[in-house]
């Protein structure tokens, strides 16, 4: 048996195995790829790599409608002395007006009192904005432009205009300005209706005052709640002080949001940015350009969520809609036979998904107009008309209920009192009755002394006797819904029976 020796090599027992191993493999790779053929090339293959967008052709098609806003504001100071104030101000007070210090260059000749307040133009901030006419109409944020005594803008080639105001809007903070030019480079138009998380999205502005700076991301969340009147786009674009009231871009380079806020702890971008979605931008503009002003709806109730347990105590089969929680005195809702624990399910036949969705669409619906509203009331829905009015500047205020002395009556570890027609007035209810003291069920179901429960499941409670026993009948082997007034606030809770 003849035997190979690799020429000219001296090998140690590991070193031989291991080019024994590898003569091995290459056999069984050989024959691998003899019987496989095709498919053996696939096992060494890599993957191909995913694109990333190209944003220079975007950044080259926009650019020029991405202008700088620079704001300046008046204020008054006085002449002579450093910092504007009289510095023997406290003095003169004491001593009277004449009050001289000897060497003190900043203080008036004796008999004579300080000079007369003089005005001050200082900077007051810097921000971003778009056009979106050939008008020179540009499209920012409320709050660069409020408080500014001049605004200023300045376009990507250098020139520099002064705006002012066609009108602006602090509940959606979206502000509508004009310099006097004509064949201004108009952004296109999107829409954030159809936007799906992850997709590519980028921004541009001037963050602290470095104008037409570029910066990309994707779509982190749609439909964010901030308590703002309006849901937001959140992306992870860096976004900075100086970048509101520029425009956010898809990669069709048209406008899908007005970047506003920035989440941050230190002030500068962590990674959360919120941006106004255009469309509702747009309809406020559409108001702005013909009025000035944006006129909203109001019906005159105030709301909070539906969660699980408040839909589980009302029968909704799922948590959806709008708890109203109060009836304001006097208002369509009122007028239409709206009451504290309805659940408002559609307005003007559009669906309230969230709660946050009512003041919305009912912001946006005209004032005088006729709408049909859905609600969920002791277990079945109801159809109301109402007739929406202009939203005040003012609230009215709740009414302070008065304590009744009155014997109680427990259950479940609640007590309560019968109303007097004097509380029940003050309160605004028909019905109900005070708890004065809690514990057992009623502790954990939330309850307080001074709540008044208003309704057990979908019966309206008249008096104390009648409620315990509606809670005995409801049986102790469910949850029991009840309506509950707490502050002027209506809300749910649930009575859950304490297990043996």
């Amino acid at each position: 048996m003849q035997k190979t020796f690799l020429p000219q090599t001296v090998l140690s027992r590991s070193t031989a195995a291991a080019v024994w191993f590898s003569r091995v493999a290459a056999r069984s790779l050989l024959a691998m790829t003899v019987v496989f053929g095709a498919f053996a090339p696939a096992v060494h293959a890599a993957p191909a790599s995913a694109s990333l967008p190209n944003f220079v052709d975007i950044v080259e098609k926009v650019e020029k409608g991405v202008v700088n806003i620079r704001t300046t504001s008046t204020i008054t100071a006085n002449q002579g002395f450093p910092g504007g104030r009289d510095p023997f101000e406290m003095f003169r007070k004491f001593f009277g007006p004449d009050f001289q210090v000897p060497g003190m260059p900043n203080t008036p000749e004796r008999g004579k009192t300080p000079s007369e307040p003089e005005e001050r133009t200082v900077p007051r901030g810097v921000g971003s904005g778009f056009f979106i006419s050939n008008d020179g109409s540009i499209l920012t944020n409320n709050h660069v432009i409020a408080g500014a005594s001049e605004i200023f803008v300045t376009t990507i080639d250098g020139r520099e205009y002064k705006a002012k105001v066609v009108g602006a809007d602090e509940r959606t903070d979206v502000a509508l300005i004009k310099i006097d030019e004509s064949n201004t480079p108009a952004l296109q138009i999107g829409s954030a209706k159809n936007l799906r998380k992850g997709e590519w999205v980028l921004a541009i502005g001037s963050p602290f005052g470095l104008d037409s700076t570029v910066t990309a991301g994707i779509i982190s969340a749609i439909g964010r709640e901030t308590g703002d009147y309006l849901p937001f786009i959140q992306t992870d674009v860096a976004v900075n002080p100086g970048n509101s009231g520029g425009p956010l871009l898809d990669l069709e380079g048209k406008v899908i949001g007005i970047n506003s806020q920035i989440v941050s702890r230190s002030g500068g971008f962590m990674g959360i940015s919120l941006a106004i979605p255009i469309d509702e931008a747009m309809e406020v503009v559409d108001q702005l350009r013909k009025e000035g002003k944006v006129t909203r709806g109001r019906i005159g109730v105030q709301i909070s969520e539906v969660s699980k347990d408040i839909a589980l105590a009302s029968g909704l089969d799922k948590d959806e809609g709008a708890m109203v929680s109060r009836v304001m005195p006097d208002s369509p809702a009122q007028k239409a036979g709206v009451m504290p624990g309805d659940i408002i399910l559609s307005f003007n036949g559009r669906k309230i998904e969230r709660w946050s969705d009512l003041p919305r669409i009912v912001g946006q619906t005209r004032p005088g107009t006729e709408a049909t509203v859905v609600v969920w009331r002791k277990g079945k829905k109801v159809d109301l008309k109402i007739k929406v009015d202009e939203l005040p500047s003012t609230q009215v205020a709740s009414a302070e209920p008065e304590a009744t002395p009155a014997s109680g009556q427990s259950v479940m570890g609640i007590t309560v009192v019968d109303l007097s027609e004097k509380d029940r007035s003050a309160l605004g209810v028909e019905g109900g009755v005070r708890v004065t003291e809690v514990s057992g069920s009623g502790a954990s179901a939330g309850l307080l002394p001074g709540d008044i429960i208003l309704t057990v499941g979908n019966t309206d409670v008249k008096g104390a006797k009648q409620f315990v026993k509606l809670v005995n009948e409801a049986g102790k082997d469910k949850p029991i819904g009840l309506l509950v007034q707490r502050d002027g606030q209506t809300q749910w809770f649930l009575l859950r029976p304490k297990k043996s």
